[in-house]
């Protein structure tokens, strides 16, 4: 029974010094190596998401509606028609309705006008809405 005791205790003491050396000398468990995985992930998540938000802070027109392209860049003189034109419009047939929301208000136009011509300049940050 006496050479049980000191054969476990050596036994428990090799471990003991095993996982201190495994801790001590730089090696990974599982569990850190998930933790660092994750953080490294989030980082690069919000690192989309900041550069996502800087470009939010030059916004442009956005174009809701049957067209390919829903986000057009903000030009100086950007017009309605040129709008719709950059987004693609997709639709089989011409818009019944034009909404223009600016800042919370909202205006509907004729798509008469523009195929007669008239226009509609636009600012950074309005959303057009286009139904069929």
């Amino acid at each position: 029974m006496d050479g049980w005791r000191k054969c476990s205790c050596v036994g428990v003491a090799s471990a003991i010094l095993l996982l201190s050396a495994i801790l001590f000398c730089g090696c990974e468990t599982k569990s850190k190596a998930q933790a660092r995985a994750q953080a490294a992930y989030l980082a690069g998540q919000n690192a989309a998401l900041r550069q996502q938000q800087a470009q939010k802070q030059d916004p442009g027109v956005t174009v809701i509606g049957p067209v390919e392209n829903p986000d057009v860049p903000w030009v100086e003189g950007l017009t309605l028609a040129q709008a719709i034109a950059t987004a693609k419009y997709l639709g089989q047939h011409d818009p019944k309705e034009i909404i223009i929301t600016r800042q919370g208000e909202s205006a509907k136009l004729a798509p008469k006008m523009l195929l007669n011509g008239a226009d509609v300049p636009l600012e950074p940050g309005d959303v057009i809405t286009i139904h069929e």
